[in-house]
């Protein structure tokens, strides 16, 4: 059993069943009498997120108690509250303010050079293609995204991956980040994947959309038509990865839509001399 190593080695205990995910499998454990979660990697990408996980420190994102080769343990999330379900139950605002406070954490500096990390130039470059042979907003995003790219400011240690199932409620440590994909670019990237979350109704209603873009702007301290360009950029390639996969590339398409109808929207009332 892949586990049985890191078990010995760590003095660790099976507290129940393994999880297998396309990246890595999964085995809840008592550690030192505490709850604890075995991580071992089963593609590249993974073992690099853990090493960012390491560098974090405990501060906006899940403890590292020990790191081998593609093994991570990490402290485990007790609590049963759910970013999920506060979203789905009337308490997006609330939600997205979490999200917004545990992002302002991991995007604070450290005193630590951090591991090897990935340009967001690399991350974005399955859009261009996808755009060239789809068009419509894709191409849209595209644009978008390559000025952005070409412009970053306020450039950060990124998540990559925020959203409403990467963020786990740790009791008295807080809400904190698990899973990053360990990028390096222009903060205002890192909200963007919020709003094609938590789910295919909340992304796509636009009275989510307009009251996210106005409270993610607030408490982050973000330019709103530069996070707009953000989220219409993410949601292009979102759409392009579903597209590469044979998956249906809504809600990311219809998020991409909101993004460029209310971009549109805003240059109108610029050249019209109208306040925005």
């Amino acid at each position: 059993m892949m586990f049985d190593a890191y078990l010995r080695r760590w003095g660790l205990r099976a507290d129940g069943d393994a999880i297998v995910t396309r990246s890595s499998c999964l085995l809840p454990v008592i550690w030192r009498g505490a709850p604890a979660m075995l991580k071992v990697a089963v593609e590249a990408e993974e073992k690099a997120g853990a090493a960012l996980m390491a560098w974090w420190d405990g501060n906006g994102a899940a403890r590292v108690l020990a790191l081998e080769g593609e093994a991570l343990l990490m402290e485990r999330a007790q609590c049963r509250r759910s970013l999920v379900e506060m979203s789905r139950t009337g308490r997006d605002d609330e939600a997205t303010r979490i999200i917004c406070d545990v992002l302002g954490r991991l995007h604070a500096p450290r005193t630590r050079p951090p591991p090897p990390l990935v340009a967001l130039d690399d991350w974005f470059r399955d859009l261009e293609p996808a755009a060239a042979a789809h068009g419509g907003v894709l191409a849209t995003c595209a644009a978008t995204a390559a000025a952005l790219l070409a412009s970053q400011q306020d450039k950060v240690v990124l998540h990559g991956d925020i959203h409403h199932g990467n963020i786990l409620d740790f009791g008295d440590r807080g809400w904190l980040a698990i899973d990053p994909k360990r990028l390096y670019g222009e903060r205002g990237f890192d909200y963007a994947n919020l709003f094609c979350n938590p789910d295919a109704e909340i992304a796509t209603s636009p009275a989510h959309f307009l009251r996210r873009l106005q409270l993610v702007a607030s408490v982050a301290s973000l330019d709103p038509l530069r996070l707009l360009q953000w989220v219409l950029a993410w949601s292009g390639l979102s759409a392009a990865w579903f597209l590469a996969h044979r998956q249906s590339p809504e809600p990311s398409l219809g998020v991409a839509r909101m993004a460029a109808a209310r971009l549109e929207h805003l240059g109108r009332l610029r050249m019209a001399g109208t306040p925005t």
